[in-house]
């Protein structure tokens, strides 16, 4: 998670410095906000992509590259969620899939599970120049499950 976007971001710059235009977006996680039970492997990399953001962002500013991250909550429609987790997580507390997704949604004030949309919607406005005073943000799109 983070030597990957490290390397990615690095790249990238070497192009869009000489233009002194560009945005560089990383896709984080609200474990990248809130520590992870029992995941604290995968929290460490997603803090420290965040405070990789901010860095880059510093070191990137006087260039006009601007670099933000986007923090989703859980992705309840995904492959990962549909193929995998719900099924480890119910076989784990003796629940059904449909029980586990609930106890999901029910820690989400919006009471939905992030989709596609939401987090495309955001990097969408954060590329674009409406963003164009914005650098070094890691924005929550977590329906208010994360609020830091």
């Amino acid at each position: 998670n983070l030597y990957g976007y490290f390397l990615c971001a690095k790249h990238a710059a070497r192009v869009m410095k000489p233009q002194a235009k560009g945005v560089i977006i990383q896709i984080n996680s609200k474990s990248g906000k809130k520590g992870s039970f029992k995941n604290s492997a995968y929290a460490a990399s997603k803090f420290g992509g965040i405070g990789l953001t901010q860095s880059i962002a510093l070191d990137l500013a006087e260039h006009g590259v601007r670099v933000n991250a986007v923090c989703p909550g859980n992705l309840l429609d995904s492959p990962l969620w549909v193929n995998s987790l719900y099924k480890q997580y119910a076989k784990k507390w003796g629940i059904t899939e449909a029980e586990v997704r609930q106890r999901y949604i029910d820690q989400v004030p919006m009471k939905r599970g992030c989709t596609y949309d939401d987090v495309c919607n955001v990097v969408v406005f954060l590329a674009s120049d409406q963003a164009s005073y914005m650098t070094g943000q890691a924005i929550n799109v977590t329906g208010g499950q994360e609020m830091r």
